[in-house]
């Protein structure tokens, strides 16, 4: 499933738009063409497959008992 294309314009940066074998797109701009190439490759030798619902739920009550215990240790307003 993995693709990508890097297109330029005259007088505008490339668009680099990759899919990686999860199916997951990404897109990004450089201005020059190596760096597309190795921001590419970058993000296949990275890739890591979609978080589940579950996951992602656990990462954002993670981070919303972060925020409520830094404003706890601040002394300002609890969130509701």
């Amino acid at each position: 499933m993995r693709d990508y294309s890097i297109t330029r314009r005259k007088g505008e940066w490339y668009d680099a738009k990759v899919t990686d074998s999860f199916g997951v797109e990404h897109q990004n701009y450089f201005e020059h063409a190596h760096e597309a190439n190795d921001w590419i490759m970058y993000i296949w030798e990275k890739e890591l497959p979609p978080l589940t619902d579950a996951e992602r739920e656990e990462l954002l009550a993670s981070a919303i008992h972060d925020c409520k215990q830094m404003d706890k240790r601040s002394g300002r307003r609890a969130i509701l």
